[in-house]
């Protein structure tokens, strides 16, 4: 998985897994959801990212602990 954000476009995008887009939805305005194949989601793409995230170019990763059960 990886997070993407073009300076140029002002695009921010979340790469779930590489493989192949075979139908994107707009789900909202500015708001994309590309899907595989077979129908899984494989990306999310978020338009004008600028409006919508204080600082769209840094990001924090957090792993939190499962849940023993």
């Amino acid at each position: 998985m990886k997070a993407v954000y073009d300076r140029d476009t002002d695009t921010l995008t979340l790469v779930l897994c590489e493989v192949p887009i075979a139908e994107s939805d707009e789900l909202k305005e500015g708001v994309i959801v590309d899907y595989d194949d077979k129908g899984h989601v494989v990306s999310v793409e978020l338009l004008d990212a600028s409006r919508h995230a204080t600082d769209p170019a840094r990001i924090a990763y957090e792993v939190k602990p499962a849940i023993a059960g």
